[in-house]
């Protein structure tokens, strides 16, 4: 409806102007072929969304999960599993807790595209995990990118190093349920508290994605980019405040809002500069921003 009004308006002005009507008409003409071929020169230019699947997502015991890369790590490091702090085979840290190099033998059913399983990976230590600020674990890996690549055909998923930006299309993949969840990124959040804990610049997403236990530690897919740009983890279930499994929104000014039925994740970026030479992680780095151990 709105471009016929605006071609209209269009030729009004040019036949207020002393244009002819054939003139007019043959401007509009001229000028609509223009803005479509404006049009399909954008369309062509803007970088296709890579297919969000389930390849590089596995499936932990109790919770969701992915091989990750950041930019710089070699097809010779040992791999990444993404998670969460609160997916650990040891238990919830506590508030202020920080694991780094903890013996893990932990399993991990690698998925292909489909969401079929067509490997186990094994950890040789919980590199990472904690819930203070965020909720994250990373397990250093027995096998390397290139191992897996090789056994399997399947690549990891790549970290990005910027934070994410609201409205931003993106697809949270289980590999615990094999299943996919699509929405947009709906905003950050000041401080989300849950029971014991509390985490900082959360995502929040929009009501689309209503995740359930068993998703949480899934990657949080970037629909344009393909890169993990955050780990799913939390959602209020029944409307309570500030409770274990009904986490609130706090905001600079201490005010808290409860939003019941939405979900949360942790944003990844600030974790990408920890990862070092030999994806050893270093919380010592420039720009890293994870919590480190108190003692």
């Amino acid at each position: 409806m709105n471009k016929p009004l605006a071609g209209a308006f269009l030729a009004a002005l040019l036949l207020g102007a002393g244009v002819s009507p054939a003139a007019a008409a043959e401007s509009v003409q001229v000028q609509v072929r223009e803005q479509r071929q404006v049009q399909e020169t954008a369309t062509q230019d803007a970088p296709a969304a890579k297919a969000v699947t389930f390849a590089g997502t596995v499936a932990l015991s109790n919770c969701s999960g992915s091989v990750v890369r950041s930019p710089d790590s070699a097809p010779t490091d040992p791999a990444l599993v993404l998670s969460n702090g609160h997916c650990l085979e040891t238990g919830f840290p506590g508030p202020g807790e920080v694991l780094v190099d903890r013996p893990s033998t932990r399993t991990f059913t690698l998925l292909d595209a489909s969401g079929n399983g067509v490997g186990t990976l094994r950890a040789s230590k919980i590199a990472y995990g904690t819930m203070t600020d965020t909720d994250l674990a990373l397990y250093e890996l027995t096998s390397t990118y290139q191992e897996i690549e090789s056994a399997y055909g399947i690549e990891a998923l790549e970290l990005e190093t910027a934070h994410p930006v609201a409205g931003t299309a993106i697809t949270v993949a289980s590999g615990y349920w094999k299943r996919t969840y699509s929405c947009d990124i709906d905003g950050f959040v000041h401080r989300l508290k849950e029971g014991r804990w509390t985490w900082k610049d959360s995502v929040r997403y929009t009501p689309e994605c209503r995740t359930i236990g068993g998703t949480s530690g899934s990657p949080v897919i970037d629909d344009a980019t393909g890169k993990v740009v955050a780990v799913n983890n939390t959602g209020n279930e029944n409307g309570q405040e500030c409770t274990d499994n009904n986490p609130c929104e706090v905001d600079e000014n201490g005010d808290v809002t409860v939003r019941e039925g939405i979900n949360y994740a942790q944003q990844t970026y600030n974790m990408v500069p920890c990862i070092g030479t030999g994806n050893k992680i270093d919380l010592d780095r420039e720009g890293c921003g994870l919590p480190k151990p108190t003692s």
